[in-house]
C-alpha cells in the first residue's frame, strides 16, 4: 500500500459525466426538510417522554425518543460531508449540532472520517479509526454492541466517547489525533472538547436546579438507550468484508431500507455508493444506485438478508482473521 493514499486512487464505476455533475448538486431544499421532519418527530416522540414521565409507558418512549434521537448522527455525517445543504454556513451550523448530541467531538471527527474513507479498512501503515468489526472478531463486543442498554456496560461502548473527549479537553494527544489530524488543528480540538464539556455540565445543572432528571435524559443519554437500530444500521456497513483493498465494492455493503430506516439513516443504507462517490448528497443515492447497479455487487435486499451473510462470517472470523466474505462483482467490471 502507497505511503498516501486519497480517495481518486479508490476504484470508481463508470458514470456519465452530465449525470454525475447533476447529481452532486446541493440544495437547501432538501436539507431543511430532511432535518426539519427530524425534529418534528423528535419534539412530538420527546413529547411523549414527558407526559408519560415515570410511568410503563415511558419505556416505549424513551425507546422511540432515543431511537428518533440518534439520527443526528446522518446529519453529522451529512454535513460534515458539506452536502447536506448548498449553504456553507447551514452545513457548518448543523454539523456542529449533530456533532454534540452525537458526542462527537467535532475537529477531530471530520478528520478521522476524511481518513475512514481514505483508508477504508485499512489495518496497515493507515489505521481506519471508524473500524468497528477487527479481526479476529471480538464475540464479546459484538454481542454486547447488538443489546439494548449495552453501552451502559462502558466496554468498546459510545462511551469511550466521553472519555476521549475529556483527555482533548485536557490537552492529551491521543492515537487518533497523531493518525488524522494535523497539528495545527489540535488547539481547535482542544477548544471544542472544552465546550462540548461545559455544554455536559450546564445540562446536568440544570437538571439538579429544576430537580427532574428529564434534561440528562433526553440530551445526554439517548446514546444509552437509543442506540438499536443505530447499531444494527453502522454495523452492517463493513462486517465481514476484507482489509486492505482498495475497490469499495469489496469492503462497503449497499442494504436495502423500509422508508423509516432510509429516513432515519438519511439513505446511507447506499453506503457502497457513498464511499465510491463521497461528494454525492444523500438524497441523490437511490439515483446514484440505479446509475451504477450494473457494476455494482447486488445489494442487500433488507438488514436481515445483510446478517444472513454477516453472522456465519464474523464467527469464522473470530477463530480465522484472515477469512473474509467473499464478494461477486459483475464480470465486466472485475478487475
Amino acid at each position: 500500500m502507497e505511503e498516501n493514499v486519497t480517495i481518486d486512487q479508490w476504484y470508481k464505476c463508470k458514470i456519465d459525466k452530465k449525470l454525475y455533475k447533476e447529481l452532486t448538486k446541493r440544495s437547501d431544499w432538501q436539507g431543511i426538510k430532511h432535518i426539519f421532519l427530524w425534529i418534528i418527530f423528535l419534539v412530538l416522540s420527546g413529547y411523549w417522554v414527558v407526559v408519560t414521565w415515570i410511568s410503563w409507558w415511558t419505556i416505549p418512549a424513551l425507546f422511540v425518543y432515543g431511537n428518533i434521537f440518534m439520527g443526528c448522527n446522518p446529519v453529522w455525517h451529512e454535513c460534515g460531508h458539506r452536502t447536506a445543504f448548498k449553504t456553507r454556513w447551514l452545513n457548518e451550523l448543523f454539523y456542529h449540532i449533530g456533532s454534540f448530541l452525537f458526542n462527537f467531538e467535532p475537529i477531530r471527527w471530520r478528520w478521522s472520517h476524511f481518513h475512514h474513507h481514505s483508508y477504508t479498512l485499512h489495518t496497515e501503515k493507515h489505521v481506519d479509526h471508524e473500524i468497528q468489526v477487527t479481526k479476529p472478531t471480538d464475540l464479546l463486543w459484538l454481542f454486547i454492541h447488538h443489546l439494548p442498554l449495552g453501552n451502559l456496560t462502558f466496554y468498546k461502548s459510545y462511551a469511550a466517547l466521553h472519555f476521549e473527549t475529556i483527555k482533548h479537553a485536557l490537552g492529551i494527544i491521543t492515537p487518533v489525533l497523531k493518525d488524522c489530524v494535523p497539528k495545527d488543528e489540535y488547539s481547535k480540538v482542544r477548544m471544542f472538547a472544552r465546550i462540548h464539556i461545559l455544554l455536559w455540565i450546564i445540562i446536568i445543572l440544570s437538571s439538579v436546579y429544576f430537580k427532574t432528571w428529564l434534561p440528562i435524559v433526553l440530551i445526554l443519554l439517548p446514546f444509552i438507550y437509543g442506540t438499536t437500530t443505530r447499531n444494527i444500521f453502522d454495523f452492517v456497513q463493513h462486517a465481514g468484508l476484507k482489509n486492505n483493498v482498495m475497490d469499495h465494492r469489496l469492503c462497503t455493503r449497499t442494504v436495502k431500507f423500509n422508508p423509516i430506516f432510509s429516513f432515519l439513516y438519511w439513505h446511507m443504507e447506499y453506503h457502497c455508493e457513498h464511499h465510491m462517490f463521497p461528494m454525492v448528497p444523500s438524497y441523490n443515492l437511490k439515483k446514484l444506485h440505479e446509475a451504477v447497479k450494473d457494476q455494482m455487487p447486488k445489494p442487500k435486499t433488507s438488514l436481515w438478508d445483510a446478517y444472513k451473510e454477516i453472522i456465519p462470517a464474523v464467527l469464522k472470523q473470530a477463530k480465522d482473521p484472515t477469512y473474509v466474505l467473499k464478494v461477486e462483482l459483475p464480470k465486466e467490471s472485475n478487475n
